[in-house]
């Protein structure tokens, strides 16, 4: 990787060998190294001895998760808040375990809505819940610096399952408590 970003300097016209970009191939490397983590990783990593059978059927919501990802089109950073929310049917996850499933999925190269999509599967597939809401907003580099250059815009995308997509009372219900209008 470090070669890859040396001849990507010396593309742009400048010189790898100068002080100030000697160690640039090196803290790039790393940078991507820890950026996309989630490529090396897996969700029983993440989520060890933190699932719990448990009977109770109210919504479980942890909302404002930070999240940091790159988009796969431009290479560009991406971040925001994540709000997450599942109804329980038996199982339950650790509070502290729904923030790192999102970042588990947001270090790769990604798309905001994929992002949405694999938390809520993996989200399915490990707790069966009755149902499953992710909301996320974002701020995209690609568009704020370059391309359109819309400073102050953000994406929003959802990605709700179950009853959260079947049951207006129970989504309403989600938005209002994850203050999305």
């Amino acid at each position: 990787m470090e070669d890859a970003v040396r001849r990507l300097l010396e593309a742009l016209g400048e010189d790898p060998d100068r002080e100030g970009l000697r160690d640039t191939p090196r803290r790039v490397a790393d940078s991507l190294e820890e950026l996309t983590r989630g490529y090396r990783e897996t969700l029983d990593d993440i989520l060890g001895k933190g699932v719990f059978e448990d009977a109770t059927r109210s919504m479980v919501l942890v909302r404002n998760i930070p999240f940091y990802s790159l988009c796969e089109h431009h290479l560009l950073p991406f971040f925001g808040r994540a709000h997450v929310a599942y109804l329980p049917q038996g199982r339950i996850i650790g509070l502290s375990k729904i923030p790192r499933v999102v970042d588990h999925f947001a270090r790769r190269l990604q798309v905001q809505e994929r992002l949405g999509d694999q938390v809520a599967q993996a989200l399915e597939e490990v707790l069966r819940p009755s149902g499953v809401g992710v909301i996320l907003e974002a701020t995209h580099l690609c568009m704020v610096m370059r391309g359109v250059r819309k400073e102050g815009s953000s994406a929003e995308t959802r990605a709700l399952r179950g009853a959260f997509l079947s049951d207006p009372a129970v989504r309403s219900d989600f938005l209002s408590l994850a203050g999305v209008p």
